[in-house]
Order: C-alpha cells, then structure tokens, then sequence
C-alpha cells in the first residue's frame, strides 16, 4: 500500500507525543489533519485536552480504534513505541499502519513493525504527504 492509498482508507490517526504547543509540528500536523476530516486521537502524558479531544496517557488508554500511529518521538524511542503498538495489536487489533514523522527514523523500528504485519512509514509528514496527493 503505497502513502496515497494510506491517506485515502485511513481517517483515525493517534499522534503519540502531540504537543500542546501551537508553533510545533507535533501540534500543528494535528491540526491539520483535523481540518481534512481525520480522526485524531492525541496521546500526551502532560495534557488532558488537545484539539478539543480527550488526551489518553498511553497507547494502550486508548478507546477509540486506531488505523493510523503517527509517532512525534526521538528517533531512538521510535523501537519502543513499536513494541508498544504491536502489544495493542495483539489485544485490539486495530492499528494497520506505523508512521514516524519527518526526520525521525530508526531501522530496529521498521524492522519490528514489518515483522508484525503494519505498514511502516518513516521520515515522512503527513500533512507534506496529504498535500503532496489531495491539495
């Protein structure tokens, strides 16, 4: 599935690591994918709401389903966020796709996503991307 396809049957994106702050990319991809007509779902630990939406802790608090991860962490933490969402797979099943946002990259996190199924996107901005097909 190539990142066109990704955009067109993917509408929930969790932004794990959403920021509160309105001049970051991690605030303001968000935003913009919000203003599309996708689903976000914010996971912060420091923040109750984000966007007008419930904030959830973790990656496993979440009660919505998940299609997208849209990750804003250091590259490094990038494996164990992946460790993360393939524990949420095995109990919920719903996330397809792993994405780690412009600049962030790391080759254990690609190989553990694709080794458990997701489609794995990295060094990539959605909203970069969402304007590279649809804009």
């Amino acid at each position: 599935m190539d990142i066109k396809e990704i955009l067109e049957n993917y509408r929930k994106i969790a932004f794990y690591g959403i920021s509160t702050n309105p001049d970051k990319p991690a605030y303001r991809v968000p935003t913009f994918m919000q203003s599309k007509g996708y689903e976000v779902i914010p996971i912060n630990p420091h923040a109750d709401q984000i966007l007008g939406k419930k904030v959830y802790r973790n990656l496993m608090d979440v009660e919505e389903e998940i299609e997208i991860l849209d990750v804003f962490r250091p590259s490094d933490q990038t494996p164990q966020v992946v460790r993360e969402a393939i524990e949420r797979k095995k109990a919920r099943g719903d996330i397809k796709v792993i994405w780690l946002q412009l600049d962030i990259k790391n080759e254990e996190a690609r190989q553990l996503a694709e080794e458990n199924g997701f489609i794995f996107v990295q060094d990539k901005c959605l909203h970069i991307e969402y304007e590279r097909y649809f804009d």
